[in-house]
């Protein structure tokens, strides 16, 4: 099977299909579903692995040229939606929500667990950055490990799975593949190895997961008095870089 495939079919189903084997018909309030389950460890920490790996592989590095080279060769013309679909898995949740379609938790809960899982992949990717050495495919910069939309991307999409696979698996796996084509048009695009996307992709879901499990003890320490939350989101530019700025007060 070419890299390409690869890749798409290692993040977009292997995941989903694990999860969803260990899915229970519990309700949406049950704990037990944030309980730790050492066993979804697994696909983030062997996606981290590879990436880390990588770095000093040969093999794995002439499988990242590899990649960039036939990626190169079969799409003509470029696009950067990676830079906008990176957010759409977690901005799904606030629309289906909108839409009437509840997930797991409600507004609080559910912003307190987003944010939490930021701070921990925005952390990990940017201590990351700054203490690597990695070339960009493009040559623009020495902070191409690991993918940093990458690691938003799925972030999202494993958040955008835990509130919404109780009502169909479908959400998730929707969330997964925008993740994944994240992931490929960094590549294409010059801006990663794919090593960067597959630790960054790794970095992600266990973010997320990690948000989840220490989320009971959270509500339980600093909102336990705390009734409402109020938050904005709002786009940002700043000449070179743009996203998405978030502040929530509670």
């Amino acid at each position: 099977m070419p890299p390409l495939k690869t890749l798409i079919f290692i993040l977009a189903t292997l995941h989903i299909k694990a999860q969803t084997q260990t899915q229970t018909s519990d309700s949406l309030q049950n704990s037990k579903n944030l309980k730790f389950k050492y066993e979804s460890l697994i696909i983030p920490t062997a996606l981290i692995s590879y990436g880390v790996i990588g770095l000093e592989s040969r093999s794995i590095k002439q499988l990242n040229s590899t990649t960039k080279n036939e990626l190169t060769e079969h799409i003509d013309s470029k696009l950067t939606i990676d830079d906008f679909s990176q957010y759409a898995p977690f901005l799904s949740v606030y629309g289906l929500n909108a839409a009437g379609i509840k997930g797991k938790n409600n507004f609080k809960d559910r912003t307190v667990i987003l944010a939490t899982a930021y701070l921990i992949m925005g952390g990990t990717v940017n201590i990351l950055k700054n203490t690597g050495n990695v070339v960009r495919p493009d040559g623009s910069s020495k902070n191409s490990f690991p993918s940093g939309h990458t690691a938003t991307a799925f972030m999202g999409a494993e958040f955008l799975y835990q509130e919404y696979k109780d009502v169909s698996p479908w959400y998730g796996i929707s969330g997964y593949l925008v993740a994944s084509g994240t992931g490929i048009f960094r590549m294409y695009n010059d801006r990663h190895w794919l090593t960067d996307v597959a630790a960054g992709a790794g970095i992600g879901i266990l973010s997320t997961k990690i948000a989840y499990w220490i989320h009971p003890l959270i509500k339980k320490t600093f909102l336990k008095d705390s009734e409402q939350v109020s938050g904005i989101l709002m786009p940002f530019y700043n000449g070179k870089d743009y996203g998405l700025a978030f502040s929530m007060t509670f």
